[in-house]
């Protein structure tokens, strides 16, 4: 299974901040998503970086509540690691674990296509393993 599929079931809608956000507001977006990480984009629509809850806590922890009045251009990770909707999700899986990160930003043809998480991928990849236990029990039972 790729990247597409996935996006094809939960959409491509990607929450993004702007690197002269602080970190309260990216904070509140969080939670009001319920989710763990959002996209920088600059005012041009281009990917600049990712904000995590994980970065925001570190960050918290080295310089106080005054973090969150800072930029999210001080905090935001710039180094991101993509995929495209061809990526297999067991490629994708592989990228997330050797990287140790949990969402990977989706590109096409150097656009933001989407993005998943570490969540969607185990979600597809449990899936596809019950389907295949399914069909090996099957088997079995018919022969």
């Amino acid at each position: 299974m790729t990247i597409a599929r996935i996006l094809s079931q939960k959409g491509s809608n990607v929450v993004t901040v702007r690197p002269e956000d602080d970190l309260g507001t990216v904070a509140a977006t969080l939670a009001a998503h319920r989710i763990g990480a959002v996209l920088v984009l600059d005012a041009a629509g281009t990917l600049r970086g990712i904000v995590s809850e994980r970065d925001i806590v570190r960050h918290l922890a080295q310089t106080g509540a005054a973090a969150l009045s800072q930029r999210v251009a001080e905090v935001m990770t710039r180094a991101l690691h993509t995929v495209t909707p061809k990526t297999r999700v067991t490629e994708a899986m592989g990228l997330m674990t050797d990287r140790r990160i949990r969402h990977l930003p989706v590109l096409l043809d150097g656009r933001l296509a989407g993005m998943v998480s570490i969540g969607d991928l185990v979600k597809v990849r449990m899936s596809e393993i019950e389907q295949e236990a399914e069909n090996l029990r099957a088997f079995v039972t018919a022969a």
